[in-house]
């Protein structure tokens, strides 16, 4: 099982999701995300930002990024990731895996527990979205590191 890593960047916007990775419409996979980061790369200020992650079903419109090969004898990926939406990414109702608060001046790391992957089914367009629904000042550049598997 290959492994692939996303990193996802945008001014931030309680409007605007960060980014998307979700399965190819061709050849869908399951995508297992084990180790999530996430930070501001702006000057330090005092803004409260919750990160939430969240399952979707069409991957909306943003600025493709390839997802990169840990490994780089294993092939190229079969999944699909943007940033910086324009047009959101259709979220599925209550389905957050994740609510993360988070100091604009801290970077917080989410490590699965083995066997506590957050798992996307192998459909076409289904996978996860990082939003930042609450943003408490400012609109600070901020940045997710996303690592996953690919089934």
């Amino acid at each position: 099982m290959a492994k692939y890593a996303v990193d996802l960047q945008r001014t931030a916007s309680t409007t605007g999701s960060l980014g998307s990775w979700v399965a190819d419409a061709t050849r869908p996979r399951r995508l297992k995300f084990y180790d999530i980061m996430f930070g501001s790369e702006a000057t330090p200020a005092d803004a409260a930002i919750l990160w939430t992650i969240q399952r979707c079903t069409a991957a909306g419109t943003g600025t493709g990024v390839t997802p990169q090969a840990l490994d780089p004898a294993d092939a190229a990926t079969e999944s699909d990731a943007a940033e910086n939406h324009t047009i959101e990414p259709t979220y599925t109702a209550g389905a957050i895996l994740l609510n993360i608060a988070v100091n604009q001046r801290a970077t917080f790391r989410w490590v699965a527990a083995p066997g506590g992957e957050l798992v996307t089914p192998a459909t076409a367009s289904n996978g996860l979205g990082v939003q930042t629904d609450t943003i408490s000042t400012g609109t600070p550049v901020i940045t997710a590191q996303i690592h996953a598997e690919e089934q």
